[in-house]
């Protein structure tokens, strides 16, 4: 059982393709963090502070609309988690709001904001041109 460490906002089992909640994966939700819990015998548990979460989106296959289920993908700067899936879980709109949301209040509470580049990637978002650093040092 996922030990949250904030308030508990969402929990959900990964569903079978059919809606039946018969697998080992695990995911839940607290104020700062989103936790992935796999396995039966040896577990593990991976998180992602939701400050680091960087754009999420959801995607709901003909046969996941079926049975009222869907997939949220997750892109994050975290070295573990990266881009992941939370997958055939049920009121998947709703879920996908409510992580929204929760990014938008921690990326204000630890005051994070986002940059987006355009690019080949290659500069991490620093400037080479930019000597100001090495001239106040």
């Amino acid at each position: 059982m996922s030990k949250l460490k904030g308030n508990k906002l969402w929990r959900d089992r990964k569903r079978l393709w059919c809606g039946l909640p018969w697998t080992f994966t695990i995911y839940s939700l607290d104020d700062e963090r989103l936790y992935v819990e796999t396995g039966i015998l040896s577990k593990r548990e991976d998180e992602c502070r939701l400050y680091r979460v960087l754009d999420i989106s959801l995607s709901r296959s003909f046969g996941q609309r079926l049975f009222g289920l869907g997939t949220i993908e997750v892109h994050s700067s975290d070295r573990t988690l990266k881009d992941f899936q939370i997958k055939n879980i049920k009121h998947s709109h709703d879920v996908k709001e409510l992580i929204s949301r929760q990014v938008e209040v921690m990326r204000d509470k630890k005051r994070v904001s986002s940059r987006e580049f355009i690019g080949d990637g290659e500069h991490d978002g620093y400037d080479d041109d930019d000597d100001d650093y090495n001239d106040n040092n």
